[in-house]
């Protein structure tokens, strides 16, 4: 006769207790992973049992439901079993599933606990370099500015208008020309610039082409007539060669690209246009390809060029591949690095750290680690989200009270030993 029995299941009943309520505590935790109990009875060479045994404490890793964030650097893993991948500033690497971050004064994307986001930074071109993943740290200088190399213009030119009484063109008198349109363009030092073209038309679908920057008046080589002044721009004689090349349409209203346009490849090419402020001197073209001449309003169709200012970093966003993108003032974005996911064989045999951070060990296996993305086993990366605990907590409420009558029960089994005992010391 012995105690061993219910004094093992009053030790094992606590331990399951504490699970219980770890689990109960951390409900409402970010990515936290609930645990289980496991007992085992105990033996020792004989049929009468000699009580039980917490054989084990394991974890639960299915995913918890994905609740929606405001904070722009939250970000939850979907439909896969990708754990995210921190490093430590002494470079010690913890995995978890908590996907709240922050930055820090550094830059780097780092979770409560200081722990930095590993990834794919950028290579020198411009994307992502793959290799060994390393803190993300997003970057704290301004975007520099690009020069404009090429404008693409799509314009519909009248064929209703009239030709021009008034010569020759002037940019400052409208009865010159048939149609204007400015595009703003940008120099090596992010100064913008207004390039105005003009439409002159000079016979059944004729037209001459002529262009201004900043004012300034082009020559027929795409060059400025004058370098710019305090003054402006100049007054320049009728006789100055300004047109820059001639248009031709067919019958359906299409450009001819062969002559009689004289634009080779029905474009303008601007030539080293120097704005005298420091800036390299512009050279570029712009494409009229596209341009018809139809019966109806003057329009641009299209206008763009792919030169900007500098900017600043104002928003980012993690994608689905992990990719990061950034948001700059100039209305620029760019991509700034990507978030890779480790996943184990094991994931249970992984070393719970606190803070929501595991460990590897030999019993989980090494990491396999990748690129998130749909269709992966690492799962896919939703921005604005984060994954909740996987608690039951009706579930645990109930294993609550299971756990308490166990407890009880053994609780009991003790006091009838202790009453059996003191009947035994009576007998003498």
């Amino acid at each position: 006769m012995g105690f061993a029995q219910g004094v093992s299941g009053l030790n094992a009943s606590a331990s399951n207790l504490d699970v219980i309520g770890n689990n109960i505590a951390n409900s409402g935790t970010v990515g936290f992973k609930s645990g289980n109990t496991l007992f085992s009875d105990v033996y020792a060479g004989s049929r009468v049992g000699l009580g039980t045994r917490v054989a084990a404490v394991v974890q639960n890793f299915s995913a918890g439901a994905v609740q929606s964030s405001t904070r722009g650097l939250d970000v939850a893993i979907v439909n896969g079993d990708g754990f995210f991948r921190m490093a430590s500033p002494s470079g010690e690497i913890m995995y978890s599933r908590n996907g709240q971050f922050d930055q820090d004064a550094d830059g780097f994307i780092v979770n409560a606990g200081g722990l930095r986001l590993t990834g794919y930074q950028l290579s020198a071109n411009g994307t992502v370099a793959g290799g060994t993943p390393g803190p993300l740290q997003l970057p704290t200088a301004a975007m520099a500015p690009k020069a404009t190399q090429s404008i693409v213009s799509q314009y519909n030119l009248d064929s209703r208008s009239a030709v021009p009484t008034a010569t020759p063109f002037d940019a400052n008198n409208s009865a010159t020309y048939s149609y204007s349109n400015p595009v703003k363009v940008y120099d090596s030092l992010g100064n913008s610039h207004e390039v105005a073209t003009f439409f002159v038309k000079t016979g059944p679908n004729a037209w001459s082409v002529y262009a201004t920057a900043d004012g300034y008046p082009l020559n027929a080589a795409g060059a400025m007539l004058a370098a710019p002044t305090p003054a402006g721009p100049p007054v320049v004689a009728n006789s100055a060669p300004l047109a820059t090349g001639t248009l031709s349409f067919d019958g359906n209203g299409n450009l001819v690209a062969g002559a009689p346009t004289t634009l080779v490849g029905g474009k303008i090419n601007f030539a080293g246009l120097n704005f005298a402020n420091g800036s390299n001197a512009m050279s570029f073209t712009m494409d009229l390809t596209k341009s018809t001449q139809f019966g109806n309003v003057n329009d641009p169709k299209k206008l763009t060029q792919d030169g900007f200012t500098s900017g600043q970093l104002t928003a980012f966003a993690i994608n689905e591949d992990g990719t990061i993108t950034g948001k700059y003032s100039n209305e620029q974005t760019q991509t700034l690095g990507q978030v890779v996911l480790s996943s184990f064989v094991n994931p249970n045999g992984l070393q719970p750290k606190g803070d929501n951070v595991w460990a590897e060990t030999a019993e989980s296996g090494q990491p396999l680690t990748g690129s998130p993305g749909s269709g992966t086993k690492l799962g896919a990366l939703a921005s604005g989200a984060v994954e909740a605990s996987n608690v039951d907590l009706t579930a645990e409420l109930v294993n609550l009270i299971i756990a308490q009558r166990t407890y009880q029960a053994n609780a009991q089994t003790v006091k009838t030993q202790d009453q059996v005992m003191q009947t035994l010391v009576n007998m003498r």
